[in-house]
Order: C-alpha cells, then sequence, then structure tokens
C-alpha cells in the first residue's frame, strides 16, 4: 500500500451548538478516485475544503505531502483580475504545465475561452473552474458538485477524462451514475464521523444500510445490559460494597453512552397534495415551431401527452429545452402550429434558478405565504414547524432567513411548499441539483407514484431510468438542429433505441455492397471459414462460463450470512470483490460466445 499524500484524522469543526465535525478522518493515496458522500448538512463541502486548505479544522491532524499539488473546485470563482475565461483558467497552470490542455478542456466544456468572465451564467463561471483546476493535472483534485449545470454529453466526456486521469481524486456529488462510474472508493460522513469502503458507490447503500443494522443491534444490546445491570444491583445476592461501586460506576457510563447515542437523521416523509383529477388529455401539441433569428430551435413538432404520463426532456445546454418546455406549458408562444392545454390543470413548477426564493424571507414565512403559523395541506391544517420537520428542517429554522441555507436545503424548501399545494401536472426543471441521496429517493418515489402528469428537465441518467415513460430528445444528439424525437422508456430505453437506428442506417448503406459481394462469391472465391481459434473458444466458452456461474453460487451462499459482515468484514469485502471480478469475466465470455455463435450463423448461411 502507497503511503498516502494526504491525511486528515479525527478532525473537529464546530461553527457553535452540535459539532460539524467530530472524529472525521479523510486519507487519499496516490491514484485513489473517492466519492464523498452524506447527507445535506453533514459536513461533505466542510472537510473537502479542510483537505484544500482552504478551512482550519479546530482540532486533528491534516499533512499533505510536500511535493503534492492540491486543486479545489470552487463554487463561486474569483474573476476579478481577470479579462477573459483563457486567462482565468491558464492562471491556474504550474510552471511546467501544458497551456494547451486549457484550451482542450474549455472547448469540451462548451467554452471558446474569449468569454468575458464578468457576463458568465453561474453554470458557465463552473465549466470555466472546472478547467482551471483540472488543466494541471494535479496530485490531488477536489471537486465539489462538478456537474451541476452540466449537460449530459459533457457529463459523459468529464466521466471519461476523470477515470482516465492520473490525478487522485475526491468527488462530492448527486449525480448516481456518475459516481458508480468514476469512484472505486467511499468515504460516508455521518453524524461528524466518516466510514470508509474500499468499493465504488455501487456498493455503497448496500454496506450503509448493513452498518446501520449493524449499529441499531448493538443499541439494543446495550440496552439490555443496561436492564441487567439495574436488576442486579437493586435485587442480586449483597456482594462487597467495593464491587458493588465499580458496577454501579460502569451502569452509569453505559446509561451516558445510551443516551448520547445520536441516531442516523430521520429520511424525509411527504407525499403530494391531491388535486381535483385533470382531464385525460394534459397537453396536445401539432407541429409547433420557435426559431430565433435564422436559429430554429424547433421544427415542426406535434405531441400529445396524457393524464398519468412522466415525460423527460434532455439535450445539450442551449438546445433549446427550455423553449420547448415552455411552449407545451403554455407560458410561451409557438411561432407556427398549436398547443391546447387540457381541463382541470393545476400547475406546480419547480425551477432550476430557485428563482421563486427571496433570501430575505423566513423559511415560515415562505412555506405559509406569509398567513401566519399554519398551512393547508391535503385539506389538513398544519402547524407550519412541524410540516417543516417532515423536511428535515428542525422548529427553531422556521425564522432562519433563507440566504442561510445551502443549495440543497433550500432545493429540499422548494420541495416542502410545492407538495403542500394540489397539483395534478408538475413541472421539474432539474429537480435533482443539489439534494443528497435520500431525499432523492424521496423524489424518485414521488414522482413515479404522482398520480398526475409530470414533465421533467434532467442530466441525472439515473432519476430519468427510474422515473420516466417517455423521453424527448434532440433528433441529432451532437449538434441539435431544431428536429426533436419522442422515444419510449427512460434514458437507456433511448439509447438502446439510437443504436438501433444507426444500426438500421448503417445495414442500408452495405445493402448496395451486398450484390458485388454476392458475385465475387459466386465466381469462385473460397468460403470464409472460422479459425482454429474461433472454434475452440465457441466450443470451450460455454464450460468456462458455466465454471463462473458455480463459483459466483458459491460466494452468494456464503455472503447470504447476514451476521458475515458484521462478524468478519474483510472477508464480506474480500468475498464481494472476487464476485465483481466473476460477474465481469462472466460477462465479457458471454458477449465473446454470442459474437462467435453469430458470426458463425453468418459464414453458414
Amino acid at each position: 500500500m502507497a503511503p498516502p499524500i494526504l491525511k486528515l484524522d479525527d478532525i473537529f469543526l464546530s461553527f457553535g451548538g452540535a459539532p460539524l465535525l467530530a472524529g472525521a478522518g479523510l486519507q487519499i493515496e496516490p491514484g485513489d478516485k473517492i466519492c464523498l458522500v452524506g447527507r445535506n448538512g453533514s459536513g461533505k463541502s466542510t472537510l473537502l475544503k479542510i483537505a484544500a486548505g482552504l478551512v482550519e479544522a479546530q482540532s486533528g491532524e491534516v499533512f499533505r505531502h510536500p511535493s503534492s499539488t492540491v486543486r479545489y473546485l470552487e463554487q463561486a470563482p474569483d474573476f476579478a483580475d481577470f479579462n477573459t475565461v483563457q486567462a482565468y483558467a491558464e492562471a491556474g497552470l504550474g510552471p511546467g504545465d501544458d497551456p494547451y490542455r486549457v484550451t482542450y478542456l474549455l472547448s469540451h466544456l462548451g467554452l471558446s475561452g474569449d468569454e468575458d468572465p464578468k457576463m458568465l451564467s453561474g453554470g458557465e463561471s463552473r465549466r470555466a473552474a472546472l478547467a482551471r483546476v483540472m488543466a494541471p493535472e494535479p496530485d490531488i483534485l477536489l471537486l465539489d458538485e462538478p456537474t451541476n449545470h452540466l449537460d449530459l454529453p459533457t457529463i459523459e466526456w468529464l466521466e471519461g477524462e476523470l477515470q482516465k486521469t492520473r490525478s487522485a481524486l475526491v468527488l462530492i456529488s448527486h449525480d448516481r451514475r456518475f459516481l458508480e462510474k468514476v469512484s472505486t472508493a467511499t468515504v460516508w460522513l455521518d453524524r461528524g464521523t466518516s466510514r470508509r469502503l474500499d468499493r465504488g458507490f455501487a456498493h455503497f447503500e448496500a454496506w450503509r444500510d448493513q452498518v446501520l443494522e449493524a449499529e441499531e443491534l448493538e443499541q439494543h444490546k446495550l440496552g439490555k445490559s443496561i436492564e441487567r445491570e439495574e436488576h442486579w444491583l437493586r435485587y442480586g445476592v449483597t456482594a462487597r460494597r467495593k464491587r458493588n461501586m465499580r458496577r454501579l460506576g460502569e451502569l452509569q457510563t453505559m446509561r451516558s453512552n445510551y443516551r448520547g447515542h445520536k441516531g442516523p437523521q430521520g429520511t424525509v416523509q411527504a407525499t403530494v397534495s391531491d388535486a381535483q383529477e385533470s382531464g385525460k388529455l394534459v397537453i396536445e401539441a401539432d407541429k409547433i415551431t420557435k426559431s430565433f433569428g435564422e436559429r430554429a430551435i424547433v421544427t415542426p413538432f406535434s405531441i400529445r401527452v396524457h393524464r398519468g404520463d412522466c415525460i423527460g426532456l434532455v439535450g445539450p445546454n442551449g438546445a433549446g429545452k427550455t423553449t420547448l418546455l415552455k411552449m407545451l406549458t403554455g407560458q410561451l408562444s409557438p411561432d407556427s402550429g398549436i398547443v391546447k392545454l387540457g381541463t382541470n390543470l393545476e400547475i406546480a413548477t419547480l425551477d432550476q434558478k430557485r428563482e421563486d426564493l427571496d433570501p430575505e424571507d423566513t423559511l415560515a414565512n415562505y412555506l405559509t405565504d406569509g398567513r401566519g403559523e399554519n398551512l393547508l395541506v391535503n385539506g389538513e391544517q398544519r402547524h407550519v414547524t412541524g410540516y417543516m420537520k417532515e423536511f428535515l428542517f428542525q422548529p427553531e429554522q422556521a425564522r432562519t432567513p433563507i440566504r442561510n441555507l445551502s443549495g440543497g436545503e433550500r432545493a429540499r424548501l422548494m420541495l416542502a411548499r410545492i407538495l403542500s399545494r394540489p397539483t395534478n401536472l408538475l413541472i421539474l426543471d432539474e429537480p435533482t441539483n443539489d439534494l443528497d441521496i435520500e431525499t432523492l429517493d424521496l423524489l424518485q418515489e414521488i414522482v413515479a407514484g404522482f398520480p398526475g402528469t409530470v414533465i421533467l428537465v434532467s442530466h441525472d441518467r439515473d432519476f430519468l431510468d427510474r422515473t420516466v415513460t417517455s423521453m424527448i430528445a434532440p433528433a441529432v444528439p451532437d449538434a441539435p438542429d431544431g428536429r426533436w424525437i419522442e422515444y419510449a422508456g427512460g434514458y437507456s430505453d433511448m439509447l438502446v433505441q439510437r443504436k438501433g437506428a444507426l444500426e438500421e442506417r448503417k445495414r442500408a448503406e452495405k445493402a448496395t455492397e451486398k450484390p458485388k459481394t454476392q458475385q465475387a462469391t459466386a465466381s469462385g472465391s473460397s468460403k470464409v471459414k472460422l479459425s482454429f481459434k474461433q472454434k475452440f473458444a465457441l466450443e470451450n466458452l460455454p464450460k468456462e462460463m458455466a465454471k463462473a456461474e458455480a463459483e459466483i453460487a458459491k460466494r452468494e451462499q456464503v455472503m447470504a450470512d447476514p451476521n458475515l459482515f458484521t462478524r468478519d468484514p474483510a472477508a464480506f469485502n474480500r468475498l464481494a470483490g472476487e464476485m465483481e471480478k466473476l460477474r465481469a469475466s462472466l460477462t465479457d465470455m458471454e458477449e465473446e460466445w454470442l459474437e462467435l455463435e453469430m458470426l458463425r450463423e453468418e459464414l453458414e448461411g
């Protein structure tokens, strides 16, 4: 194991009241790709800033290798001394760094480099900052929500860049798919302390649940031990006074530990307020178009949205997603064509820019619209502090100004307000931004089980796959030309359909060459056959696949023991790692066998 190039140990930090970090740690070794996960407000960003040297811990050990370089993705970049984005990004380079890296990164992030930093939007500022920290290829790269404001093609490009980078990474992100593809280790920040799993985010949630179950069991055992000790002190045989005093001291310690145990933060509990059912046909768009100058944003596009549909809208930044969404909901008139809205529509919108929020307003005033201490939820009067608790806000936060909330807390607050109002058409524009994993799970359940209709714009592939019934996307993903297509299913289904359409075009192109091939065969050319190596593989791969399946089954049987992780976590992690390799190997063998079998069938006519 290589020595760490950065290590935080037993970090303590408090801003008054309960400590934010109490014994947290983080160890980074060369080549690490760590995702840092935890609830909103758990201290993830603060721990990352301590690692970057931007915040000083009140106690604990901080070690950075003297020769290592560290870059931290700023949330609010300072452009004060720079006239262009190119100059700002190049200022992050070291003496031996390649300036071309800046140009390469900016172009893939949708920036030319000539932009005036003072005129950038929030998303463009984030992309410029991303180019600046990635260009030097530092030893350690600390990225806090790097995918915010990026479109899907750019997110997928960023995944590839981070997978092949030599820098050690620590990532904070709400994007499950992104974390699954990039991370190889997970650090969970929970109740001020941290735990590490030497596996990627794909394995985190199962591991977290096991840890919490084991913790709950230990707490239950401690409670039973306290009961036994109390019974012994009251009714047991009188022993030596000294021994009684020792056991009494132990009992006091046990009671203190039991009372002081801080359980995991609760989960958001909420349902959408019932509204009058809308008409069966919610939106009908017939050959609608929209252009700005000579640029076509929407060429003739038609769609019928029915009650119960959940439609995802994706595309590169600037493709016209917001324009199309506004036309479909009647906020913007098309240049030509007709949009008809159904009957009895009650629309609620979650805007990605959080424009509905007044930073000087208080949480209680925002939720009640300034109508006192109560609000009406599903026809029932609720006190605002009780309703806030369902969204993990404390009663003392009721008079807190919104400006003091984090990005995730603001998103949760807007979600609380939307869900308190009767609605049958939800419009969600980037609803997953800044939400923690648990709140994302709740939002997913709400959207998937919503009895009305949902239209959502999102770059979160996992969220789209779990919720939507169809997708609207540009016909040409890399160079939108105003043509939009509706695909059945989620994001992954859309990719399969696009791939099928591409293969269909390739087959049509090859069809013109087929007569020539047939003529060459008829003229006496030798018939192509499988090679000896291909024949051997075709015959033996099924046996190898059966062996792999048997090995997987053996390990699954051992891991089925619910107490294995608590009893022997090292064995559990070893078995899980072996299963991951076996499954990957099995998948490779299955794909190879399928390709060979298809080739054999093709050659045999």
